[in-house]
């Protein structure tokens, strides 16, 4: 483990090595190792991915690499003779191993009694849901920012409508990565106001909100980013703040959810619109998250 000063910090971090070692794709080890470090302040991960290792000479190479990186090995190694392998050229190394899936499938394996697969891969499958999930990325990408007419917008799980950057676009193609099918709906001042979607029966209307300081300083951001030039209306704070203001009283009057996105990641409002959907399934959608 190596400290050094976290940038604009006095606080020192402590960087160190973790190797992901994966028979699949690495996404499921990148995604626990990136939960797990969070939770240590002043802890930066170096990782170093290995993915798609199914042979004992990749294995080969995965350790002699690791070797000039001594850290903590993290893996999801189904076969038994290329595990064993693993283990044992970490225990040459003195490197800490650990089977990240292991307490869990070991307590479901214990509850459901029921043998293990040792399919590798196994949640990459082509089955329905890859599909639909293709599906609802294609459905996000062509009903994006306002595009798709009222029928169209009936075929949508979900429909996102607030004024320009409150992560909509993102929020759905998020959705899309979990099989649901959603749509946005800008709401631009003198031109759109969401009252065509008043007419869906379908789809769920959540309306997205954000605190006026906070658009702001991300508007400016934005054109910042693009050395663009707007309207100054776009980032005044009185004309933003009754823009943000007018859209709430939309969405209250036409009976929408909201929900409010200031201090919100993309992973926390797709996480309460896919709470929403799954109340309205059941006759139980709320007013407000």
């Amino acid at each position: 483990m190596t400290p050094a000063r976290i940038p604009g910090s006095a606080r020192l971090a402590t960087y160190f090595h973790v190797h992901l070692v994966s028979d699949s794709t690495g996404e499921t080890l990148n995604a626990m190792a990136k939960a797990v470090t969070a939770r240590f302040d002043g802890v930066i991960p170096i990782e170093h991915i290995y993915a798609l290792v199914r042979s004992p000479r990749q294995m080969e190479r995965v350790l002699e690499e690791m070797a000039s990186a001594p850290g903590v090995v993290l893996h999801t190694i189904v076969d038994r003779e290329l595990r064993e392998q693993l283990e044992t050229g970490c225990r040459h190394l003195d490197m800490p191993q650990i089977g990240a899936l292991d307490p869990l499938v070991g307590a479901l394996s214990r509850y459901l009694g029921a043998a293990l697969s040792t399919r590798v891969g196994a949640q990459h499958t082509l089955d329905n849901d890859y599909f639909n999930r293709i599906s609802a990325l294609d459905f996000a990408m062509a009903h994006d920012d306002g595009q798709g007419t009222t029928e169209q917008l009936e075929s949508a799980d979900v429909v996102l409508c607030g004024v320009s950057r409150t992560s909509k676009t993102p929020t759905c193609i998020y959705l899309a990565h979990r099989g649901i099918r959603a749509a946005n709906v800008p709401l631009i001042p003198g031109q759109e106001d969401g009252e065509r979607l008043v007419a869906l029966k379908n789809p769920l209307v959540i309306g997205l909100t954000v605190s006026p300081d906070r658009l702001v300083q991300i508007r400016k951001n934005r054109l910042e980013g693009l050395n663009a030039q707007r309207a100054s209306a776009y980032v005044d704070h009185n004309a933003v703040r009754d823009e943000t203001v007018k859209a709430r009283r939309a969405f209250e009057r036409r009976g929408w959810p909201v929900i409010d996105v200031t201090r919100r990641s993309i992973e926390e409002t797709a996480a309460a619109v896919i709470n929403l959907v799954s109340e309205r399934r059941t006759r139980r959608v709320g007013a407000s998250w």
